[in-house]
């Protein structure tokens, strides 16, 4: 293990058991390795907003949170943490690629850039940990699907924007700018999931929940586009894997393709407008 590698392994491992611990880590990450980076800070918003709602629903507590956002988790924090230490000048290479798309991140710090290192980290952990995810329960597993497919449409968003969003591409960037607040209106799902965790109703009660805005972006907006949206993460992220994930724009991570019918669009009036108006490019 190089000298930053295990500098990092030591920093995740003194916070592991410390929900609290971890969002300071992370915060801390966004600082730079010397306490001074204004360029990276404004990119900490998502990150922090996300993790604090991980804090809520207490995914993270040892023993009573879950294993597998826990373990996602933490590959986020060990890689951000290796690439700050890289860019302090603690020795040796990258030692994976994900670190390494940090690191870049750390050198030059674009929107796309740091699309590039969060989502490559996140899909790195989600592939590696699949079978913590097989023993989340139904709802769990279902909105794992939910939240892997927004948070690679909001990348694509920055860069891919005439993909994303067809006729309207020239608010792509703007919309997913991880520095801006309307990301969250991609990632939100606060108010579909309590504050509570393991999830304790069936798939069908959330979805009623589910904000009318949030399923006309689902189902109008990423759900036509899913397929070709893992295909192009997948090459974007150097992470071929992600094809397993996805199965005829069906989503497929720790649930089976025989239940597909979940992501079957609702019935609505504004649905085929969005269709017409923004379709698949």
């Amino acid at each position: 293990m190089t000298q930053a590698a295990a500098w990092a392994e030591e920093l995740v491992a003194a916070v592991r058991d410390d929900p609290a611990g971890r969002l300071a880590l992370m915060e801390r990450c966004y600082s730079g390795p010397f306490g001074q980076a204004p360029r990276h800070l404004p990119f900490r918003r998502a990150a922090r907003s996300f993790m604090r709602w991980q804090l809520r629903r207490g995914v993270l507590r040892p023993g009573s949170g879950s294993p597998w956002w826990r373990a996602v988790n933490e590959r986020i924090l060990r890689d951000g943490c290796e690439a700050v230490a890289l860019s302090g000048g603690l020795g040796g290479p990258p030692s994976s690629h994900t670190a390494g798309l940090w690191l870049a991140f750390a050198r030059e710090p674009t929107a796309r850039a740091w699309y590039r290192a969060h989502n490559g980290s996140v899909v790195a952990a989600y592939l590696e940990h699949r079978d913590l995810a097989e023993a989340e329960n139904e709802p769990e597993r279902f909105f794992l699907n939910v939240i892997l497919c927004r948070v690679l449409y909001t990348h694509a968003l920055v860069a891919a924007p005439r993909f994303s969003l067809g006729p309207l591409r020239v608010l792509a960037p703007f919309l997913g700018d991880p520095r801006l607040g309307m990301t969250g209106i991609f990632l939100q799902l606060s108010r579909v999931l309590p504050d509570e965790y393991p999830l304790r109703a069936r798939v069908p009660h959330y979805l009623a929940q589910e904000h009318g805005f949030a399923r006309l972006v689902d189902f109008g907006m990423i759900v036509p586009r899913m397929q070709r949206l893992y295909e192009w993460s997948a090459g974007e992220l150097s992470a071929p894997g992600l094809l397993d994930c996805v199965r005829d724009g069906a989503l497929t991570y720790a649930w089976r393709y025989e239940d597909r019918h979940v992501w079957d669009p609702p019935r609505s009036v504004l649905l085929p407008v969005i269709h017409r108006v923004l379709p698949p490019d």
